[in-house]
């Protein structure tokens, strides 16, 4: 009886193991045959991924995008990048039109066990964190009940600022915009009191700002985000 459950898990390893390498292995094969590796970005998020005024795109997640195409090419500009919004960015990959998505997104034990993807390694650890207008005299998160906050669907960012002001107590009210580029513009136009996102992200967004001095950075991190790229299960 041992030695037949020894030979079961030798045989239900094996499985895995080479089932694994199998998707792997067609998903490096495919990358090859195309000759360059689609990547799934941000676009809109100085830093990270967004392209500058000739075009070329730059930033941390796009540093890794071009690392992970000099080790499968021996050639760092064979990557091709997608800008994609935080709600477009799982299932892209999902229905594999990207091979990797390199777009500052929070590893989640709820993401890795139910998308069918698996996140490779952390990049950059972050939390989350408000940016204000000076002239509304906000020195604390604590002062911000009834605040309009602008916030990205889809994220945990807005299930960290539902739970935080649930936690302590206060009112909002969400203004829900898709697009980064666009909610930012919301916020400096004046359309919400806050804008919540990772502190980075944030501080990105202020120094691109047409008056980066009129806004503060709250001094409070609600969360703890742990950004890596993702990959499909198998990959």
């Amino acid at each position: 009886m041992k030695l037949f459950r020894f030979f079961v898990v030798t045989v239900c390893l094996f499985v895995f193991a080479t089932g694994g390498m199998a998707v792997a292995g067609e998903t490096l094969a495919t990358v090859k045959s195309r000759g360059f590796i689609l990547v799934g970005v941000n676009g809109g998020v100085y830093g990270f991924s967004m392209p500058d005024k000739t075009g070329v795109w730059k930033g941390l997640d796009v540093d890794t995008a071009r690392a992970i195409a000099a080790a499968v090419f021996g050639d760092a500009n064979k990557a091709k990048f997608t800008a994609l919004t935080a709600v477009q960015r799982l299932p892209a990959l999902q229905s594999k039109e990207i091979d990797v998505l390199c777009r500052n997104t929070t590893q989640t034990l709820t993401r890795e066990t139910t998308n069918g993807l698996n996140f490779v390694h952390v990049n950059f650890y972050d939390g989350q964190g408000f940016l204000v207008p000076k002239k509304l005299g906000i020195k604390s998160a604590s002062q911000l009940d009834g605040a309009t906050v602008c916030v990205l669907p889809g994220t945990t960012t807005e299930m960290n600022a539902a739970d935080f002001f649930r936690s302590n107590g206060m009112k909002w009210k969400p203004v829900v915009i898709e697009q980064t580029a666009e909610l930012t513009k919301a916020f400096f136009a004046g359309r919400c009191d806050c804008l919540t996102s990772d502190a980075s992200q944030l501080a990105a967004q202020r120094a691109v700002a047409p008056n980066p001095s009129d806004y503060a950075l709250l001094p409070e991190i609600i969360s703890k985000e742990p950004l890596a790229p993702v990959v499909r299960h198998g990959d």
